[in-house]
């Protein structure tokens, strides 16, 4: 299997070895292990990364609109102040756990292959 099989399974908040289980109890909390394949999830730690790159991502596509929004509609500053917050905390909340998903799948797409060699 290649790394973005794993990545995208991990991305749709599956085991990235077998795709069939949740990877998460909670919100980004992960299961020790998964039910189906037996993998020990609680090896694989991402750490602060996911969180960077839901940044990086979310930073590249509101700046653009924001700047957008002003040059050709030019709306008032209290509806700025109001849309664009909702907005980055509503895209940050949905893409957190599919990046910290497919963090996990690299993880172990990467350790496989170690392992194999």
């Amino acid at each position: 299997m290649n790394k973005l099989e794993h990545m995208k399974r991990g991305f749709n908040k599956r085991c990235p070895c077998c795709g069939l289980t949740p990877i998460f109890k909670s919100y980004v909390k992960t299961f020790n292990k998964c039910k189906c394949c037996g993998i020990k999830l609680s090896n694989y730690k991402s750490d602060d990364g996911p969180a960077y790159i839901t940044i990086f991502i979310i930073g590249h596509i509101l700046i653009p609109l924001i700047l957008l929004t002003e040059k050709y509609f030019s709306p008032s500053l209290y509806l700025q102040m109001f849309v664009w917050p909702i907005i980055t905390v509503f895209l940050s909340l949905w893409l957190l756990p599919r990046i910290k998903g497919a963090f996990i799948g690299v993880q172990i797409f990467l350790d496989d292959k170690s392992r194999k060699t």
